[in-house]
């Protein structure tokens, strides 16, 4: 977890608003995320987390606001988009790993495309990466053949490879069967361990209470609250944020 002594800014979110067509998704979001910080955001399906999360490295326009990586504006004419991505790691629910390409071609295809990395030292990477994930071994195996949860771990282990300087995850459990999800977030607790910059949607509260410096709850498409984990789930402030939470222990028991 981060050091809050010399906070460093790396994300910087500002009044960011997002509609689609008529439907207003995003109403303002303010957010700094430090270098070194596990932000855990959390919230009811449809209250924006996700599309604030596609925002950051530009899946979605935004209609107004601003959102600055390392102190450069995503809406910068002179971006580069797939520099932008190279450097903002993503790591979706649904991963679209390439069915016909093997887990270290997955890993390898966009440092060498993108990075124009040579072929030697993108698998050299490739498969210290795939070690670091616990893939050792099944480097040569397509997607087909591995689990759900060894897949996501492809997934995390791709974009570690463009070497970002931001991972976003998107539920990356939420689509795994319960005993996969522990071998993801062992992974994602390591990079964190490690300094990795981290937001981190899920509806994992242990992961949060265990990992995340911050937490945020968004509903309705604002930050409706946000704390450190210990406060969030034991004192709640805001009454929106005692009913989800209320509502969630009701269904799930539990943290």
């Amino acid at each position: 977890m981060a050091d809050h002594i010399l906070k460093e800014p790396l994300l910087e979110v500002t009044d960011l608003v997002k509609s689609f067509g008529d439907v207003q998704v995003l109403k303002g979001i303010t957010l700094t995320v430090n270098k070194g910080e596990v932000v855990v955001v959390i919230g009811s399906s449809g209250s924006g987390k996700s599309t604030w999360l596609r925002c950051i490295n530009r899946l979605e326009t935004f209609q107004s606001g601003d959102i600055c990586v390392s102190g450069q504006s995503v809406i910068d004419p002179s971006l580069d988009l797939r520099q932008l991505r190279a450097k903002v790691g993503m790591v979706f629910q649904h991963l679209n790993l390439f069915p016909h390409m093997t887990a270290l071609q997955n890993v390898t295809m966009a440092p060498r495309m993108i990075l124009k990395m040579p072929k030697e030292q993108a698998e050299k990477e490739a498969y210290e990466l795939l070690a670091k994930v616990g893939l050792a071994g099944k480097e040569q195996r397509y997607p087909g053949q591995l689990s759900g949860g060894e897949q996501q771990r492809v997934g995390i282990a791709r974009s570690l490879a463009m070497h970002p300087v931001l991972m976003l995850f998107d539920e990356p459990t939420s689509s795994l069967d319960p005993e996969l999800v522990g071998e993801v977030l062992a992974v994602m607790k390591k990079l964190a361990e490690e300094g990795m910059t981290m937001i981190v949607v899920t509806h994992e509260m242990g992961f949060a209470k265990e990992v995340a410096d911050w937490v945020v709850f968004i509903d309705g498409g604002v930050v409706v609250e946000q704390s450190d984990p210990r406060e969030m789930f034991s004192s709640p402030k805001q009454e929106r944020t005692k009913m989800f939470l209320a509502r969630y222990l009701a269904k799930d028991g539990t943290f």
